[in-house]
């Protein structure tokens, strides 16, 4: 039979110690309050374009990311990042821009939080890729992530391939709430 061993020490910290059949596992608490996260609960996603995707000139424009690499608390879908964990999260985009036109372009990527701009992207010159990124407070029940984009060109859009992650969207739990 198994046992769990709580101990405590003058730092205030709490030892969990459960015998294991090549050893023992030992979990160490801080002395601070909040929630304990391990991998098992820390959710995190990888997506990318996997085609091309067309953007008229000068029009706010949700950019779909069609292909994950992966989501390990099934919190993407549809192109919008819904964590369930409340918390900050590092959020990364980039975005490689295609001008099929010979005038210059100004591409202006953006993080979304509910709806409402929170950072922006910006690159100048015609056809070129920007990334952008930004450390969010989601609260794990009603907030959601997408990313945005302007390109302003006679004929453009935001390049995408079937594997070569092109144009991406990712994001990870830092630390929970």
């Amino acid at each position: 039979m198994s046992s769990v061993v709580i101990s405590g020490d003058t730092s205030g910290a709490i030892t969990l110690s459960a015998p294991a059949v090549s050893g023992t596992n030992t979990a160490t608490l801080p002395a601070a309050t909040g929630t304990v996260m391990v991998s098992g609960n820390m959710p995190a996603f990888s997506a990318y374009k996997s085609s091309s995707q067309s953007i008229s000139s000068g029009t706010l424009t949700k950019i779909t990311f069609t292909s994950e690499q992966f989501d390990t608390n099934n919190n993407f879908a549809s192109s919008t990042f819904t964590p369930t964990v409340a918390g900050y999260y590092q959020i990364n985009a980039m975005l490689n821009s295609i001008d099929a036109s010979t005038s210059a372009t100004v591409t202006a990527g953006y993080i979304y939080k509910n709806g409402v701009r929170i950072q922006d992207g910006f690159y100048m010159g015609s056809a070129g890729k920007i990334s952008f990124g930004s450390i969010v407070y989601c609260n794990g029940t009603t907030d959601y992530i997408e990313i945005y984009a302007v390109v302003n060109a006679v004929s453009a859009g935001i390049y995408g391939a079937a594997s070569d992650g092109q144009s991406w969207f990712n994001g990870s739990l830092v630390r929970a709430a």
